[in-house]
């Protein structure tokens, strides 16, 4: 296996990853979303810590898919690559949060006895908003941003994937960045009709950067033979499809 066809592959599996750790974190949490019940309930800690432990290894496959392709990215889009990897340490920050958010109203839960008191109601839905704001401002906006419109065009221009996959990407990176201001300005209501509908085609994008390099690997491209030996050249030519 050439080392292309393995940087793709190492790609597209991390992309995949972030799928599998994201629904996941979201289907664990989902006893914390409602703090009243939460707080006067017996149980549920084991289970959003499974679902914090979920978002740890997200924020780890999400910057992987940033590092890994980085040096294939940098060879002509330095500037660009590098907004990439800060793009997704910003949508990780914002993940991380959320996670410090839960985990704290874990130890509401730990402090409450049972009684879902004013005081720690209300600070237990404090703390989910703030979670919800990241989830907003991180895969929300940074995502669109990241995977949309910078990795969309570097894939579009570089050739690698598609540009029919690659111009998806730029119109559903607009549309997330678009929806998430509006959230943001209470222009469309989070998690609502139109938010929804302005996440189909940056979802089938993100799903299509795990599908394609694992299945295709990377398409020949004048940015796989930047900075490579002479020698080399035609070996990378001739394993890409």
């Amino acid at each position: 296996m050439s080392s292309t066809r393995r940087t793709a592959l190492i790609f597209g599996v991390l992309f995949l990853a972030t799928f599998v750790f994201s629904i996941a974190g979201v289907l664990l949490y989902n006893p914390v979303l409602h703090p009243a019940k939460f707080l006067a309930g017996s149980g549920g800690d084991t289970r959003v810590r499974l679902g914090a432990v979920c978002e740890v290894l997200l924020i780890i496959a999400n910057i992987g898919t940033a590092v890994v392709v980085y040096p294939i990215f940098r060879r002509q889009y330095e500037v660009l690559s590098l907004g990439y990897v800060t793009a997704r340490l910003a949508e990780c920050t914002f993940i991380a949060i959320g996670i410090v958010s839960y985990l704290s109203v874990v130890t509401l839960h730990q402090n409450s006895t049972g009684v879902a008191t004013g005081s720690l109601l209300g600070d237990a839905s404090s703390l989910v908003a703030v979670r919800n704001w990241t989830f907003v401002l991180g895969p929300g906006f940074c995502a669109g941003v990241g995977n949309g419109l910078i990795l969309g065009y570097m894939m579009y221009r570089s050739g690698l994937m598609p540009r029919g996959l690659a111009t998806l990407g730029l119109v559903g990176g607009s549309l997330i960045c678009i929806s998430g201001l509006g959230v943001v300005l209470d222009v469309f209501a989070r998690g609502g009709t139109a938010q929804a509908i302005a996440t189909v085609p940056e979802f089938f994008w993100e799903l299509s950067l795990g599908i394609y390099p694992i299945v295709k690997g990377f398409k020949a491209s004048p940015i796989l033979e930047a900075g490579l030996p002479t020698s080399r050249v035609g070996e990378v030519l001739r394993a890409s499809p």
